[in-house]
């Protein structure tokens, strides 16, 4: 679990993050969605300890990174997984030595361990036929995955998302969506996940944040979101008439 508690973050003399107060749990999938500009990278970024915020406290399991000195957070991001919006494979590595690269940077293990780990995370998003493939021979939702497959190779308490379907089509959207979701349930990991995919709200909302000129202005899951009278939150996701029809036939089906 993370809690984030009264975080204020500010650049220069615009406040980007005002009294941001959260908990994250484990094994169910958080979002954070809000408008370009809302905060959200900002708030996932002094999660995470790349950002240090100049008030509040960021608490994995009862450590506070806030107050931390260098060396014990890097303990911590030991501890975590990071899908990126670009995926960020190297493209001078295969797929499977992408999988490895935390495994040969971090862990402890034998060659032979380290093989046998990053093939079990490959089976995992069933991409163990591409082991060999460079990446740039892979679709956008198979880099996604094989990103996923190293955002795990550590056994992470820790899974932090940023924008996970960015550039893919919506079918393989719920594809990854799914699969953050299920591997989030299967390990208890305490997944993050930064998007403005109305799909991956209705799908894996399992606990969504919903931030606004840098306050938290709705907190709630994804069956509470359909039913909420909060005016900014209905405005950013039901924009559109097609929207709202959607929202209507979703309640009058009930």
């Amino acid at each position: 679990m993370i809690e984030v508690k009264g975080i204020y973050k500010q650049f220069e003399d615009r406040v980007v993050l005002d009294d941001v107060s959260a908990i994250f749990n484990n094994g169910v999938t958080n979002l954070i969605i809000g408008q370009s500009g809302a905060g959200k990278t900002v708030l996932l970024k002094c999660i995470v300890g790349l950002l240090q915020p100049e008030k509040g406290k960021i608490i994995y399991d009862g450590r506070d990174i806030t107050t931390m000195k260098e060396q014990d957070k890097i303990a911590i991001r030991r501890e975590i997984g990071m899908l990126f919006q670009s995926a960020a494979l190297f493209d001078s590595m295969s797929v499977l030595e992408n999988v490895m690269f935390p495994l040969d940077m971090f862990s402890t293990m034998t060659y032979k361990e380290r093989l046998a780990r990053a093939r079990v995370c490959l089976d995992r998003v069933n991409l163990i036929g591409a082991q060999d493939k460079s990446p740039e021979e892979l679709s956008g939702g198979m880099q996604k995955r094989a990103a996923i497959a190293r955002a795990i190779a550590l056994e992470p308490k820790y899974l932090f998302c940023d924008e996970p379907n960015s550039g893919l089509d919506p079918q393989t959207s719920l594809i990854i969506d799914e699969l953050i979701h299920d591997i989030t349930d299967e390990y208890g990991i305490t997944t993050v996940v930064n998007t403005h995919d109305m799909n991956s709200v209705m799908n894996i909302g399992d606990n969504i944040l919903f931030l606004s000129n840098g306050k938290l202005a709705w907190k709630g899951d994804k069956t509470q979101i359909l039913n909420t009278d909060n005016k900014t939150l209905n405005e950013f996701l039901f924009s559109s008439e097609i929207l709202r029809q959607v929202k209507e036939q979703a309640l009058n089906s009930k």
